[in-house]
C-alpha cells in the first residue's frame, strides 16, 4: 500500500478540482461560454417598461384621444373612399409609433445595458454553428433530464407561483374598488386601472429582480464548476503555454549557439585577445574616436577560450598572455561592456604593446 502514497490519484481519476486558468476562461469566452441571468434581464426590463408606461400614460392617452377625435369621429361623416381609408391607416400607424417608441426604446436600451453589465461586449459565431450531437436523441434526452433543465423547471414553477400570488394579493387589496368602477367615468376608471396594473407590475418586477440576483449568483457558480480543470489539464496547459521542457531546452541551446556565433564573428575585429593562457580568453576592441574605453567583444573559458584564440590566430589578432588581467576581465566585464576604470592602466599597457608590435611589423 505504501508504494502508492507518492502518487496523485487525481491524475488517474481526472477529477476536476482546480479553478479554471485565465487561458481557459479566455478560450471559453471566445466560444461564447459566459454566464448571465435571463431572469435578471427580464426583471430590469419589466421595471423599466412599466415605469415608462405609468409616467407616460397621460401622453399616450392624449395622443390616442386626438386620433379618435380627428380621424374616427370626424371621418365618420365623410364618404368612405380608398383615399380616406389610406389616410386613416397611415395616421393610425403614426399614432402607434408615437405611443410605442418610448417603450420599445427603453426596453432595447435597458436590455442591452443589462447584458453588457453581466457579460461585457462579446461576439462569437460558434454557438450558431451546426453541431451534429444536437441531433442525437440520446443527447437530447440527457439535456431534458439534466440538472440544468431541472433547475430551470423549478425556477419556472416558482416564478409562476410567485406571480399568481402577487396578482391574487392585488386583487384582494382592490376587491372593493372593482364594483365601484362600474359607476365611474372612463377617464377615472382608466386612471385606477393603470395604477393597479403598475403596482402589480412593480411588485412582480421587484420579486423577479430578487430572483434574478440569486439566479445570477447560481449561474456564476455553475459556470465556474463547468470550467474547472483537473490537475493533469492544468499541467498540460502550462506545458503548452510555456513550452515543453525539451522544446525549451532546444530553444535555449539554439539561442546559445546563435549568441556564440555572433560573439565569435566579433573576434576578427578585436585589437587584442588577453589570455590566462589556457583557461580564459577576452577579446578587446578600442576605437578612440567612438569609445571612451576599450570594449569586451568576446570572452570565454576552456574550450570557448581555445576557439577564441584559434580565430584570433587565423585573423592575425594579437594574443597577449596576462593571467590576472584576463581573469579580472572575464569575471567583471560583460559582453559589449567597457572595461572598468580600475583596469584602464593595465589594459592601456597591453594596447600600447600591441600597437608597438603592429608598427614594428
Amino acid at each position: 500500500m505504501e508504494l502508492y502514497l507518492g502518487f496523485d490519484l487525481q491524475l488517474f481519476a481526472g477529477e476536476k478540482t482546480e479553478p479554471a486558468t485565465p487561458h481557459k476562461r479566455q478560450e471559453a469566452r471566445k466560444k461564447g461560454q459566459v454566464f448571465k441571468s435571463n431572469d435578471l434581464n427580464s426583471a430590469v426590463i419589466i421595471l423599466a417598461v412599466f415605469s415608462v408606461i405609468y409616467f407616460g400614460f397621460s401622453y399616450m392617452l392624449e395622443t390616442l384621444r386626438d386620433f379618435i377625435k380627428e380621424f374616427i369621429i370626424a371621418k365618420s361623416v365623410v364618404e368612405i373612399t380608398p383615399a380616406v381609408v389610406n389616410a386613416v391607416f397611415l395616421e393610425a400607424l403614426n399614432v402607434s409609433i408615437k405611443i410605442t417608441w418610448p417603450i420599445l426604446a427603453v426596453a432595447l436600451v435597458v436590455g442591452v445595458a443589462s447584458n453588457l453589465l453581466q457579460v461585457g461586449f462579446i461576439f462569437s459565431s460558434e454557438p450558431l454553428g451546426l453541431k451534429l450531437e444536437r441531433l442525437n436523441p440520446v443527447e437530447g434526452f440527457k439535456r431534458i433530464f439534466s440538472k440544468r433543465a431541472m433547475v430551470e423547471l423549478l425556477k419556472s414553477l416558482f416564478k409562476l407561483s410567485m406571480t399568481a400570488y402577487i396578482v391574487y394579493q392585488i386583487c384582494i387589496k382592490y376587491q372593493q374598488v372593482f364594483p365601484a368602477m362600474m359607476d365611474m367615468e372612463v377617464n377615472q376608471m382608466t386612471q385606477i386601472m393603470i395604477k393597479i396594473i403598475f403596482e402589480m407590475a412593480m411588485k412582480i418586477g421587484v420579486a423577479l429582480l430578487a430572483l434574478g440576483v440569486v439566479d445570477y449568483l447560481y449561474q456564476r457558480w455553475e459556470h465556474e464548476n463547468t470550467l474547472k480543470m483537473s490537475k493533469h489539464e492544468v499541467k498540460e496547459e502550462y506545458k503548452q503555454m510555456e513550452g515543453h521542457p525539451q522544446l525549451k531546452s532546444r530553444q535555449k541551446q539554439k539561442q546559445r549557439e546563435m549568441s556564440m556565433s555572433r560573439m565569435m564573428s566579433e573576434v576578427p575585429k578585436a585589437d587584442v585577445v588577453i589570455t590566462n593562457p589556457t583557461h580564459f580568453a577576452v577579446a578587446l576592441k578600442y576605437v578612440a574616436e567612438q569609445m571612451n574605453a576599450p570594449v569586451v567583444v568576446a570572452k570565454g573559458q576552456n574550450l570557448v577560450a581555445l576557439r577564441i584564440k584559434e580565430i584570433a590566430r587565423e585573423n592575425k589578432v594579437e594574443i597577449v598572455e596576462e593571467r590576472e588581467l584576463a581573469r579580472e576581465l572575464f569575471y567583471f566585464c560583460d559582453l559589449g561592456m567597457a572595461i572598468p576604470e580600475s583596469l584602464y592602466q593595465a589594459v592601456a599597457q597591453v594596447l600600447a604593446f600591441v600597437y608597438s608590435r603592429s608598427k614594428a611589423g
